[in-house]
């Protein structure tokens, strides 16, 4: 480990490129993660409510859905999808993003998630080196990128995914490796708590749930990674992208659809990541 991170130190250029790379077939595979996480919550929520409400009955059978099976395949056809039909990017564009054996147009969205994971990978390669906090921030943006167009998609945030990313934060904070560990776990209860209220009181109010469990988990885990003073830049910056985004997305849709705060969440989160301490100095006028 010593000697790849000396020699990634003596030629960052080599990094980028490593990095770029490995994380465009990341991006890869979290469109699978993307796709196939909801399918796999609604199978075991179906099997959950026919052994709840009907014990007696046998097991519904069909076939587990899995991130790794059943194979991927074209929606329409059904055509196996090869190995070399899935190559990050250059696939999608050698089939002119269609299916290559019955021509389905097949969506700009998943070089385009490709594309966004090599990005924001490398900025954290650019923010923090070759270290350990480049490792686990390359973690925290796969999985913020996969968590939040999940939520986009399906107005959900799994608890598979956003409770081991806390459990992380708080894990590699025990090592003061973003914050204090102290911080840590204060970041955690208070990025929870803050939520929650909010919540709550709109329910009394309202008598209406005005957002998710998981939208509170997933700013907790945020507050595990980086503390509580981050926190209320987070909340502000994702108000202020979820307004702008939300509207654009009323004139396009032109109708009332649920509305998402966690992928707000976790951008605003990323942003914090790394540029909040630049942002909070700037707005503080130090």
């Amino acid at each position: 480990m010593q000697d790849f991170i000396s020699y990634f130190m003596i030629n960052p250029t080599a990094l980028y490129i490593a990095v770029g790379l490995f994380s465009l077939c990341i991006g890869s595979f979290l469109n699978v993660v993307i796709y196939r996480t909801p399918k796999m919550m609604e199978q075991e929520w179906r099997q959950d409510c026919q052994i709840l409400l009907h014990p007696e009955q046998a097991i519904i059978d069909e076939t587990k859905i899995t991130l790794s099976k059943p194979v991927s395949t074209c929606p329409k056809c059904q055509t196996p999808i090869r190995w070399y039909q899935n190559i990050p990017v250059i696939s999608w564009l050698v089939l002119q993003g269609k299916c290559g054996s019955c021509k389905n147009p097949i969506s700009i969205r998943y070089p385009l998630i490709e594309l966004l994971t090599a990005l924001c990978s490398l900025i954290i390669v650019a923010v923090f080196g070759p270290t350990l906090q480049m490792l686990f921030g390359l973690v925290l943006t796969w999985v913020l990128i996969a968590l939040t167009f999940i939520d986009f998609d399906t107005q959900l945030l799994p608890d598979r995914y956003t409770l081991p990313l806390a459990a992380l934060g708080l894990a590699v904070n025990s090592y003061s490796l973003y914050t204090s560990p102290t911080s840590a776990i204060w970041g955690y209860i208070i990025g929870f708590l803050c939520l929650w209220i909010v919540y709550y009181l709109f329910k009394i109010i309202t008598g209406k749930e005005g957002m998710g469990y998981g939208d509170f988990k997933l700013l907790a885990a945020l507050g595990a990674w980086m503390g509580p003073f981050l926190l209320p830049l987070i909340v502000l910056l994702s108000s202020f992208v979820g307004a702008v985004i939300g509207i654009i997305l009323l004139k396009i849709r032109k109708k009332n659809q649920p509305f998402a705060f966690g992928p707000y969440i976790a951008i605003a989160g990323w942003i914090a990541f790394i540029w909040g301490e630049q942002i909070m100095k700037i707005y503080l006028g130090q």
